[in-house]
């Protein structure tokens, strides 16, 4: 029985949209090569002739969130290294500091591996002593596997403000995941921040 948590990270539906037929990297490539709209469309998702990146064949994992960062302008990024033991777990009990009224952005680096990625998305949600004040949804798009020329991908998600004044400032707790058009979740972490008057 799924928990109301996962019916709050539940991605919205297109209506009457289906995912297309999965296809390797080598069969896009291939597809239509004369066709010069289609090569433009496979240009801008990154399908080149660029050499994969080695791939370990026993990871089975499409994709690897490696880093989550904090950004605020003027200040130098608050980044944890998704990649080092216990990271995830440690998100929930070192919360980040934002001061109230900062616009402030969230940043992912992440890797692609085997297959074409379709669809990837963040949710987030947001509670305060267990209430839900906000719901948040981001289109991160569609990737091929990482090659040498396009090691890593960074998306910067879309700038935020922080709440002002004395009943926004507190302990809040959110529950973020990324999953893709099949409904496949590729990270889950439970997080949370502080919202101060001064910065700390």
């Amino acid at each position: 029985m799924a928990s109301h948590a996962d019916d709050d990270l539940t991605a919205s539906k297109t209506e009457g949209y289906k995912a297309g037929e999965k296809k390797t990297v080598e069969e896009y490539a291939k597809l239509d090569q004369n066709d010069e709209s289609l090569n433009r469309w496979k240009a801008s998702l990154g399908i080149s002739n660029s050499p994969a990146l080695p791939v370990d064949p026993s990871d089975k994992r499409r994709c690897i969130i490696r880093s989550l960062a904090l950004e605020v302008e003027g200040r130098e990024d608050i980044t944890i290294d998704l990649t080092a033991p216990g990271s995830v777990e440690a998100l929930k009990t070192k919360p980040f500091t934002i001061k109230e009224g900062a616009p402030f952005r969230m940043k992912a680096n992440f890797k692609v591996q085997h297959d074409v990625l379709s669809g990837l998305k963040y949710l987030q949600v947001v509670k305060r002593k267990g209430i839900r004040v906000g719901k948040d949804e981001e289109m991160i798009g569609s990737y091929p596997p990482n090659t040498e020329e396009k090691p890593i991908y960074e998306k910067k998600f879309a700038q935020d403000e922080a709440p002002t004044g004395m009943m926004a400032r507190g302990h809040y707790d959110a529950i973020s995941k990324f999953v893709d058009d099949d409904d496949q979740t590729h990270l889950k972490f439970e997080w949370s921040f502080d919202i101060t008057k001064e910065w700390k």
